[in-house]
């Protein structure tokens, strides 16, 4: 892991982490990996084999069985379980509600850490941007560069509602803050670590945001050379 640049990214829902991740690791010529998909992904298993998400054996049982995939092209996103395309289906409302219970239980989360090392470790691009919830602590304390990517809630929550019609205003801005709720009482998510840069997409643009992170990753390897 020590030959690749590792990009460490964390931040809540609405910030911009996984765009903005996305965008550095195209420009950068790196891989991508969405942690959550992950965690979405043996939530759709879970659900889909009706076991018991408040118990930890049976999710365990589900994620020892199941065969995760998942693509690490920032450009084309897709992710299998089993065989079987569920990029479109973890996005969905089912698994999103769902997604929060099956991260709570720590001999889960114990199992997909040590998965997100191995993608690090086998990572063959020059780098890897690598998004989450506890990357920069857990994952990867000791990645190249370490971000939280952050935004105030008002700005996370206007995000979200330009995205959709008038009527779903109000229940995104519930789910939102229902969301933040519910990980945060799993892992701190929304102050750094010390050594972790913060970035505060709030006032700047996309393209604002990204340049900020390309030029945290310029400062600590050297600069760019690609």
């Amino acid at each position: 892991m020590s030959a690749v640049i590792v990009v460490a990214v964390d931040g809540p829902a609405g910030s911009g982490k996984s765009s903005v991740s996305k965008a550095v690791a195209l420009e950068r010529g790196f891989a991508y990996y969405d942690t959550g998909a992950a965690y979405r992904a043996l939530a759709w298993a879970a659900v889909k084999a009706g076991v018991d998400l408040q118990s930890e054996e049976a999710v365990l049982t589900v994620q020892q069985s199941a065969r995760y995939e998942a693509s690490q092209d920032p450009s084309r996103q897709e992710f299998f379980v089993d065989g079987t395309d569920v990029t479109e289906a973890i996005r969905g409302a089912e698994v999103s509600d769902t997604v929060s219970q099956i991260a709570r239980h720590p001999r889960v989360r114990e199992g997909l850490v040590a998965h997100f090392r191995n993608v690090l470790s086998s990572c063959d691009k020059p780098g890897i941007v690598m998004e989450g919830r506890d990357i920069t602590t857990v994952v990867a304390p000791d990645a190249t560069v370490r971000v939280l990517l952050t935004a105030s809630e008002e700005v996370r929550i206007a995000r979200r509602q330009a995205e959709l019609s008038g009527g779903m205003a109000q229940p995104v801005a519930e789910s939102l803050k229902a969301r933040d709720r519910s990980d945060q009482s799993v892992v701190d998510f929304m102050n750094a670590a010390p050594g972790v840069s913060v970035i505060d997409s709030g006032p700047l643009t996309f393209d604002e945001s990204v340049e900020a992170m390309l030029s945290l990753i310029d400062e600590t390897v050297g600069g760019s050379d690609g």
